[in-house]
């Protein structure tokens, strides 16, 4: 079973954990995402397209990412998550944490904090060894391209995470 740390509204861990996707948060606790931006030197950016099988947003383009698991660092994660999904170690990339922001879903149990990451690396087509349970491929794609899958409303997280692009 896969657990995640409680976090206060201060993004301070409370020492308790919860169960992975047991939305039972009250209004003041958090988990942790983290999301994982992979830039080339050309200015091309690696996204990957959700699987049809996920609950939310089948289908959907996004960045590597996902839940910090209980113990793990934003940056520990993101790495974890970036080479699990994609296959790219980026421990030795240029880059690291950006910024953060934070969702709060009244009444749900679903609130977060996520961390954005930026790396910027030099790797081909051939390096990306998707993660077939978690997307369907992946894609390099410039801002613009980006952007205008935003604007047709099939890109995840896209207006939070905008600046990370420039």
């Amino acid at each position: 079973m896969e657990y995640w740390d409680i976090y206060d509204k201060n993004k301070k861990p409370t020492g308790r954990l919860m169960k992975k996707n047991d939305w039972c948060l009250a209004d003041d606790e958090y988990h942790l995402s983290v999301l994982g931006v992979i830039a080339r030197p050309d200015g091309k950016f690696l996204i990957t397209q959700r699987v049809m099988s996920k609950h939310w947003a089948p289908g959907w383009w996004e960045v590597p990412g996902g839940a910090a698991m209980a113990g793990e660092t934003g940056e520990v994660a993101v790495r974890r998550e970036v080479l699990e999904e994609t296959g790219l170690d980026v421990s030795g990339a240029e880059g690291g944490y950006v910024f953060s922001y934070h969702r709060e879903n009244p009444g749900t149990g679903d609130n977060y904090f996520v961390d954005i990451f930026k790396y910027v690396m030099d790797f081909d087509e051939s390096d990306v060894k998707i993660q077939e349970e978690e997307a369907l491929g992946f894609m390099l794609a410039d801002h613009a391209q980006i952007k205008a899958l935003a604007e047709e409303g099939i890109f995840l997280h896209y207006d939070s995470i905008k600046r990370v692009f420039d």
